[in-house]
């Protein structure tokens, strides 16, 4: 099945080519005419192993020998398609309709037997046909879609042989110049006349089935799915194809999704040429996934003493503050504690061309945990902090990771009695490294960069513009 995922890959970047006719996508797509080029290799080598499995029919028929001597049978049969080889082949964007796929310099052979019969006499033997000049043109369809997904059908086909030669075993003369003439012409047609509907055929039986069959909603990990759905009708430009695409996260087994509370920017793309393939990822895609994860409860983290390294030379219990808050170490003496860290509101990413900046607003609940195990509250605490985010790709998956910023803390509440906040504010900052690796724990699950099967990118470059990051690729089929 390699030759049906080569050249599905080829109609899968094809196809998956959108506008925001219908709204912004969070997630746009650029293949420049380098990547179309790779993919279209890729497709030729499968498309070469398609076109073998076209099936002649026998032909057999009778030729005059003159007046005198009569009628010969003959019959050309066991004929199959070999060593095809589709050279120069090219794709072209066609706006706003879809793909020109062409090339005029194809070759194959065919192979085959021939029997002839003549009063008692019976011979056969073999043939090849070497078929050069083979001209194609393709165009493809994208002006549909179903449900979110991309369709591909054949708009157009034509075909033409220019050249055939013939070699053949035996001496009859008379069957050589047959082959030459009726024979010869009849092979032409009938595969003139197969190849365009064996391109249908594979359109309509293989390749539309696979799109219909791509999901749009990934699971990224038990808690969040990301939708890929497009977001508007295929289209086309001149130098490119565009993939918009929704690039929403949603909560896993929420059916209907919810929708979040904000919408797409505007993203603008530059004409970027160098790599084969763009991807614009907009902040909306990674604040629906902060979002996600805060709806689901996921933005919680436990801090406790064994989770501060040594080195530090911190430890997490009462004694910590019993030069800011006195009253803490009277009630529980010597006890550990715990801080419970929670995103008070959805934290919000901010992509603009002088980088990443993340300003979250979290609760910050501190305990003393008693000798019985249970937690006695101490204080909770409203952070703020402004942190800057670096971005990379990690085996395909886009990763965050924040730098360290400093925190502003104010009180919310208090159990223990009033206290300083500004001497607390101290206290919460030297934790920030502590907590700081556990949070890049988390971004560094990240999300897919791709959506396509059996690729890889390489010779990744990325870059910032307003609300969004771009990410170029090379491609390479696997």
């Amino acid at each position: 099945m390699d030759f049906a995922y080569r050249l599905t890959f080829l109609f899968s970047i094809a196809a998956f080519v959108g506008t925001a006719d219908a709204e912004n996508p969070g997630l746009v797509v650029r293949v420049t005419q380098k990547g179309l080029d790779y993919a279209l290799h890729e497709g030729v080598i499968a498309l070469q192993q398609q076109l073998s499995h076209i099936q002649l029919g026998e032909i057999s028929d009778t030729h005059s020998l003159g007046f005198f001597l009569g009628k010969a049978r003959y019959k050309i049969f066991g004929m199959n398609l070999g060593n095809v080889q589709l050279p120069g082949f090219q794709v072209s964007p066609i706006p706003n309709v879809g793909l020109k796929l062409s090339t005029s310099g194809g070759f194959f052979e065919v192979n085959g037997r021939w029997d002839v019969r003549y009063s008692f006499i019976h011979e056969d033997g073999t043939f090849n046909i070497k078929v050069g000049g083979l001209g194609m043109s393709v165009g493809l369809n994208l002006r549909n879609i179903e449900n979110g997904k991309p369709t591909v059908s054949v708009a157009d086909c034509s075909c033409h042989i220019a050249n055939v030669e013939v070699h053949m075993s035996g001496t009859i003369g008379w069957l050589v110049e047959l082959f030459h003439g009726a024979v010869e012409s009849k092979i032409r047609k009938e595969l003139e006349d197969k190849i365009c509907p064996e391109i249908h055929k594979y359109i309509n039986s293989d390749v539309s089935p696979f799109l219909r069959n791509q999901p749009v909603n990934r699971n990224i990990n038990p808690i969040s799915g990301l939708d890929y759905s497009l977001t508007g009708p295929p289209s086309v430009m001149g130098n490119w194809l565009d993939v918009f695409l929704k690039g929403e996260f949603y909560k896993n087994g929420e059916n209907p999704h919810t929708a979040p509370p904000f919408a797409p920017p505007v993203m603008s793309l530059p004409p970027e040429q160098d790599h084969m393939v763009y991807f614009a990822v907009s902040d909306y895609v990674f604040n629906t996934a902060f979002l996600t994860y805060q709806r689901a409860g996921a933005l919680v983290f436990d801090l406790r003493d064994d989770m501060i390294p040594r080195e530090f030379g911190i430890h997490l219990n009462t004694n910590l503050l019993e030069r800011v808050i006195p009253s803490v170490s009277k009630m529980y003496p010597n006890m550990p504690m715990m801080l419970k860290i929670s995103a008070a509101s959805t934290p919000a990413l901010n992509i603009n061309p002088g980088g990443l900046t993340l300003s979250p607003v979290g609760n910050i609940q501190a305990y003393a945990i008693l000798p019985n195990s249970s937690p006695a509250p101490l204080f909770l605490l409203q952070a703020k902090t402004n942190a800057f985010a670096k971005v990379a790709v990690n085996s395909g998956n886009i990763v965050l990771s924040l730098e360290h910023g400093n925190v502003e803390v104010s009180l919310s509440h208090s159990d223990v009695g009033p206290f300083s906040v500004s001497e607390i504010n101290s206290v919460m900052n030297l934790l920030v490294p502590v907590v700081l690796p556990h949070v890049n724990d988390f971004l560094r699950n990240g999300f897919p960069l791709t959506f396509i099967e059996h690729i890889q990118l390489g010779d990744i470059v990325i870059k910032t513009y307003e609300h969004y990051l771009l990410f170029g690729a090379n491609v390479q089929y696997q």
